[in-house]
């Protein structure tokens, strides 16, 4: 069976290519030719011996998920989505702006996580994406998209932010962020790297020792009591907890600041005292916001906040000293703004059982959350 080179970094395609016989340096060569130049066939590799062409022939492919589909939105946003197998696929998000191209690539097949207010979490979680279907992303978009002239870079930015939670695949992530960072592979800086969480608290003090990258935290309420609602994971590692180890990150961060990001729900979490229980909970964590307005999907059970509303919210962060954004809503005629990715997931965890056994109580279980059919 063919051995995926996608799924090694630097490190582990020179470990392999030394069990074949061969030297560190032609690790090198083909990480270049595989990630750099975005090629796949072993043939078309011109500076490596016919030799080892012939045997990474034999033992090895470069294998990425195969495409669905590509849609291109109105604002130029373009979504792939890509089959994993087993009746799975996973959605990969292309953001074009003046300064930069930002790919939101995706780390899970579904999302354990049930966050309520996202469709990835309503449709359950399969499994964990390898190393190979995470970076293949990356790959198979800068494949499509082609080379600006020059040489510059059209995708400058990745963020993991697309279906599931990255770091409850650590071991698989990893890898894929230190071949976005290699010189030889993407070569992007780490303040170019956004890995976003909901707040797996030990997970975020290994990620600091191992891979430090731009961290992004899905906040989304400022008490644990409407948090917990929102964001179940905050019931095993609360508000508390996770600012500190915001605080911890922030030693090995390459930015001096964690971005927020918050979700704006009306009538739910996008009042004055919500934002002034904000500042209060972040008081000692240096920090920016992202204030997201909520992208709808069918049964969500809430609505955008008014433009307004979600307008005096940052104004009241701004005034107290926090560099505040609202996040400009991209690609939502495709369904492919933030909390639309859904993809398809063939559930494992009884997700979607488990929601249609408790439909006639969700009102109950939200308790103190107003929620709008």
């Amino acid at each position: 069976m063919s051995v995926n080179l996608l799924d090694f970094d630097a490190e582990g395609l020179s470990a392999w290519f030394a069990r074949q016989g061969e030297k560190p340096f032609r690790a090198r060569q083909v990480l270049r030719w595989i990630h750099q130049r975005g090629e796949g066939d072993f043939n078309a590799m011109t500076d490596i011996a016919r030799s080892l062409r012939e045997k990474l022939l034999a033992s090895a492919a470069v294998s990425p998920a195969p495409t669905v589909s590509d849609k291109l939105s109105e604002d130029g946003t373009r979504k792939f989505l890509f089959d994993v197998g087993n009746r799975n696929a996973v959605e990969t998000v292309f953001i074009p702006e003046d300064d930069r191209g930002t790919l939101c690539v995706s780390s899970q097949a579904g999302c354990a996580l049930e966050c309520a207010f996202c469709s990835t979490g309503r449709q359950g979680f399969n499994r964990n994406l390898t190393t190979a279907e995470i970076i293949g992303q990356l790959w198979q978009a800068n494949r499509a998209l082609g080379f600006a002239p020059g040489g510059e870079r059209i995708i400058s930015n990745v963020v993991l932010m697309g279906m599931g939670e990255p770091l409850a695949n650590f071991d698989n992530l990893v890898p894929a962020l230190r071949l976005m960072l290699d010189d030889n592979a993407y070569g992007l800086s780490r303040r170019r790297v956004t890995v976003s969480t909901s707040g797996i608290v030990p997970t975020m003090d290994r990620l600091a020792e191992a891979c430090p990258v731009a961290l992004a935290v899905s906040l989304h309420a400022p008490t644990d009591g409407l948090r917990n609602r929102l964001v179940p994971i905050n019931r095993k590692y609360p508000l508390a907890e996770l600012m500190a180890a915001c605080r911890r990150y922030l030693v090995h961060a390459p930015r001096d600041f964690i971005t927020f990001e918050y979700v704006m729900l009306d009538g739910v979490n996008d009042s004055d005292a919500d934002a002034r229980a904000l500042l209060h909970l972040v008081r000692d964590v240096p920090c920016k916001f992202n204030l997201i307005p909520f992208n709808p999907f069918q049964d969500s059970g809430f609505r955008r906040s008014p433009a307004e509303r979600v307008r005096r919210f940052a104004t009241l962060l701004i005034d107290a000293g926090i560099v505040t954004t609202i996040r400009k809503t991209r690609g939502d005629d495709i369904d492919a703004a933030c909390g639309q990715l859904a993809g398809r997931v063939q559930d494992k965890s009884r997700r979607v059982v488990r929601l249609a056994a408790s439909a006639s109580v969700t009102a109950g279980s939200l308790a103190g959350v107003e929620l709008h059919p």
